[in-house]
């Protein structure tokens, strides 16, 4: 603690209590789940959850459809998951795209990272996929989670969104530095939900009958191409129709165009994770294909739009927790605390009884719980018992978890996530600047730069730090960025 931090207010919890650590969630061990008692994580989430009334907090500006996802290659050998067990198996779907920032009035062509969010209908519960058309995330722990979206949602005093928080948050955040050089970059604002890629992003378990066990990432590639929108098109389209995203999908499934995407997954042994040069299961990173190579099984198609927007759209509910027997969660933080998130956020946006609405109800099986009553509750279950044990014919357990128990040690505590040989906050953004092409960096730099010069003109300490981060991931990157925002602020 330095002398200015001692002359500061102790951040406490709701109840007054001072928070000792509020960058990194109590673990079991420095790379295991995450644990119940860390009431702080939870105090932050859920409130955060309950900030907006009654839209999403995030991902709130949306469009959905249904449609079909086929297995087109043998994958039994990784997972014993059923819906994946044979080629040319079908299962229904139900994916919902989003931006993440806007409010449900804003406009679909902004930069923005897109939600990807995918419901599979299997014959043992819904599967839900909760990613993103980025293969990484802004921040590696959920405890943080709160404050990135404060930053990129409405100031509490102006009433905008304000570049100084953005910045201040994400230059005080370096390891934000890869997914902000790919938000800026040219795939930032795509051309449409149907012209970009689609990832789980997290990484996940899969679990075969044998019993083994792998650690996957989930890849969606556009059957459509990439298409993307300069910073220009998109603030002409973004004000001559702010639908434009939903639209486009709306009416290439009304012509019967139906958009595809084919579905790879990346697998790692479990036993190669302790020691893979990277953590693999920062969400901050990618694992290198020549390192793990996409393996292709499996073909989604959207084919049907919902028939209203409001109770198919607005009221989907997607929850990470939500698995099926074969897969399972991973020791990534971000994915531990979105674990408990979304479901909170859905019970309280929607009600207790969202599981139950007919777009999100299973539909290939039936759900059997003993949960009665609360807001909405339409008696589905008559006269039958709502305990367990009981004598009475009711449900029970099988004894078989749905996924491999995962290994922890160590004491408990706040830990930060462990690091690997080849771990920094820069390096993956590095590594991406120079894959662009000449062109692709000059557009990475001016989209960077105009956003950075409406930092506020006496902090220019934002920006040194936010221009930092990127010269340490490139020093050609972090100097052409200099320069132009210099060029922009004097």
């Amino acid at each position: 603690m330095t002398a200015q931090d001692e002359l500061r207010p102790t951040l406490t919890t709701e109840a007054g209590a001072p928070v000792a650590d509020n960058q990194n969630s109590e673990s079991a061990g420095p790379g295991g789940p995450l644990l119940i008692q860390d009431q702080h994580l939870f105090e932050k989430l859920a409130h955060f959850n309950r900030e907006r009334i009654p839209e999403r907090v995030v991902h709130a500006r949306g469009a959905a459809a249904y449609g079909t996802f086929t297995v087109t290659a043998d994958v039994t050998g990784y997972t014993r998951a059923r819906f994946l067990s044979e080629v040319g198996k079908q299962t229904e779907t139900f994916l919902r795209f989003s931006t993440v920032a806007g409010n449900l009035g804003s406009a679909d062509a902004v930069r923005d990272p897109r939600g990807f969010a995918l419901k599979f209908y299997t014959e043992d519960g819904n599967y839900d996929l909760v990613g993103n058309n980025t293969p990484v995330f802004f921040i590696k722990d959920a405890s943080k989670f709160p404050d990135f979206i404060h930053t990129q949602k409405r100031d509490p005093y102006t009433g905008s969104q304000e570049p100084d928080n953005v910045f201040d948050f994400w230059g005080l955040s370096p390891e934000s530095t890869h997914q902000v050089t790919w938000l800026f970059g040219d795939r930032g604002i795509p051309a449409s939900y149907r012209h970009m890629d689609g990832f789980g992003s997290h990484t996940y378990q899969w679990q075969n009958e044998a019993g083994e066990s792998f650690w996957v990432k989930y890849h969606f590639k556009t059957d459509q191409g990439i298409r993307n929108l300069t910073a220009e098109d998109a603030a002409v389209l973004a004000g001559s129709d702010p639908d434009s995203h939903q639209r486009d999908l709306r009416e290439a499934i009304e012509r019967g165009e139906f958009p595809s995407w084919t579905v790879s997954v990346q697998v790692m042994p479990v036993a190669e994770a302790a020691t893979y040069r990277f953590n693999p299961f920062d969400l901050t990173k990618v694992w290198p294909h020549a390192d793990y190579p996409l393996i292709e099984f499996g073909r989604l198609e959207l084919n049907r739009n919902p028939d209203n927007v409001f109770a198919e759209v607005e009221q989907s509910i997607f929850s990470p927790a939500h698995f099926v027997p074969g897969i399972g969660p991973s020791p990534d933080k971000m994915l531990q605390g979105r674990l408990f998130a979304y479901a909170d956020a859905h019970r309280y946006r929607v009600g207790i009884n969202a599981d139950q609405l007919p777009v999100n109800r299973p539909h290939a099986t039936e759900a059997n719980t003993h949960h009665r009553d609360g807001y909405l509750y339409d008696g589905r279950h008559g006269r039958r018992k709502n305990y367990e044990p009981n004598s009475f014919g009711g449900p029970v357990q099988t004894g078989r978890p749905l996924w491999a128990a995962t290994e922890v040690a160590g004491p408990t505590g706040n830990h930060e996530a462990p690091r690997h040989a080849e771990d920094n906050d820069f390096v993956q953004a590095g590594n991406l600047y120079r894959l662009m092409s000449e062109e692709e960096k000059e557009r990475l730099v001016t989209n960077l730069a105009n956003a950075l010069s409406g930092v506020s003109a006496d902090r220019d300490d934002i920006v040194d730090r936010a221009v930092g981060n990127f010269r340490q991931a490139d020093a050609d990157f972090g100097k052409r960025l200099e320069a132009a925002v210099k060029e922009r602020r004097s």
